[in-house]
């Protein structure tokens, strides 16, 4: 259960727009950017919302072998937000947790950015500090 979560808010967002809007092209960049850093995708489903004409953004989910994806566009707003878990049962996954996210963050090309680094499964008494907060600023 011991694992690292990693959630980002990315606002702003200067990527090319089809990645805001198709849920084909963040399926690719999603599968792309787990695979990259060893982690093991098992299943997805990614889900289109509005139509092929006038799409509406899009969502997506990753299940992994070290445990998941999650990702959801707003392009009316050029927003997304990231939910990346991985347990560290067998071996230690987090330096490929960090750069899977850090990969999807750099194309998604926030101008501002919230992120957020949860230790997961390490009991109330054994655990020391409190969830790293990360507020960036892009140029």
């Amino acid at each position: 259960m011991h694992g690292l979560h990693l959630t980002a808010e990315l606002y702003g967002c200067r990527c090319d727009r089809q990645l805001l809007d198709d849920a084909g092209a963040l399926r690719e960049l999603c599968l792309a950017v787990c695979s990259l850093p060893g982690l093991t995708p098992l299943a997805e489903v990614f889900h289109q919302f509005g139509s092929d004409s006038d799409p509406a953004g899009a969502t997506g989910a990753v299940v992994l072998a070290e445990s998941h994806l999650a990702v959801h566009t707003w392009p009316e707003s050029a927003a997304v937000t990231l939910d990346l878990y991985v347990c560290n049962f067998s071996q230690d996954n987090s330096s490929a947790a960090r750069q899977a996210c850090g990969q999807l963050i750099a194309a998604f090309a926030p101008s501002q950015l919230v992120q957020r680094e949860l230790q997961r499964g390490i009991p109330a008494d054994q655990a020391t500090g409190s969830p790293a907060d990360h507020a960036v600023s892009g140029d």
